[in-house]
């Protein structure tokens, strides 16, 4: 029998609030890329790279804060070391960041998106209520993943607007797994 996250938790989940804090650094960034369409394409990539950066911290932290707690904690840490690697590759290099950033932010969302599925799946079998938000907002930023990765001429045309409804469709989807983390620790 295969053991979930939520199924091996004894206790509260501590720093439920990180997946709040990253949701939140998601759609600001997010909204904040949305207002400034014309900034240049050099700024969106270091502040891509630079967030990516500090994503990969954040989960890492989570994952090994919650490591007694949850028994595929490592998956967690993998996403984290994920981020990180890829975050300090994107900032030495900008130049290639700039050539490639549609396939980066497009396979960091599907990797993203998928992850955040399989949560939804663990948070339904755990009987939370509002899994299905969750599933949805995961769907929607696997569909943005896919736009990127699948239509390069019109990701390089609107890469900005792609990016930013992104960002906060994922941002969205963490906030609300925070919050149903929190209410998990409750019922434990």
């Amino acid at each position: 029998m295969t053991t979930t996250i939520l199924d091996s938790t004894q206790k509260s989940i501590r720093n439920w609030w990180i997946s709040i804090l990253v949701g939140i650094l998601y759609v600001g960034i997010g909204v904040w890329v949305m207002q400034t369409p014309l900034e240049s394409y050099i700024s969106l990539s270091i502040i891509f790279s630079t967030f990516i950066l500090i994503s990969g911290i954040f989960q890492i932290a989570f994952a090994i804060t919650n490591k007694s707690d949850m028994k595929d904690w490592g998956w967690y840490l993998s996403g984290g070391v994920l981020d990180l690697l890829i975050g300090i590759l994107l900032l030495t290099h900008p130049l290639m960041t700039m050539a490639i950033l549609p396939l980066y932010i497009g396979f960091w969302l599907l990797f993203q998106s998928v992850l955040s599925i399989g949560l939804t799946f663990q948070l339904k079998s755990f009987g939370t209520l509002g899994w299905g938000w969750l599933f949805f907002w995961s769907i929607i930023t696997l569909l943005f993943s896919f736009l990127l990765l699948f239509n390069p001429i019109f990701a390089g045309l609107s890469i900005v607007y792609m990016t930013a409804f992104a960002l906060i469709t994922a941002g969205v989807f963490r906030i609300f797994l925070g919050i149903n983390l929190k209410k998990i620790g409750k019922k434990i």
